[in-house]
């Protein structure tokens, strides 16, 4: 839903309905990309989610070797293995 259906759902103005909500966001620690915060069917969409520093550079881990993928994995920096994710799609695991 829009916000504003919600605000006038709730009867509440605009204004009250987007201070209540940024302070809501604030309370939850909610922000944009947020892997927490994240539908797991919408992982793949979410740029930060494969974000890593490699030697001072920004980096997809997508894009690296599969040994480097386990690695980010197991130490939980990366949400699951790529290929495993396409691989379990395609036998409609997932």
């Amino acid at each position: 839903m829009k916000l504003t259906a919600i605000d006038k759902a709730l009867g509440v103005s605009a204004s009250t309905g987007q201070g209540k909500s940024m302070e809501i966001r604030k309370m939850l620690k909610i922000r944009q990309f947020e892997m927490d915060w994240t539908l797991p069917s919408r992982m793949d969409d979410n740029p930060l989610a494969w974000m890593m520093e490699v030697n001072g550079f920004l980096m997809d881990v997508r894009h690296a070797p599969r040994e480097v993928q386990e690695i980010a994995f197991e130490k939980g920096l990366i949400p699951y293995i790529p290929a495993d994710r396409e691989a379990d799609l395609a036998r409609g695991i997932a």
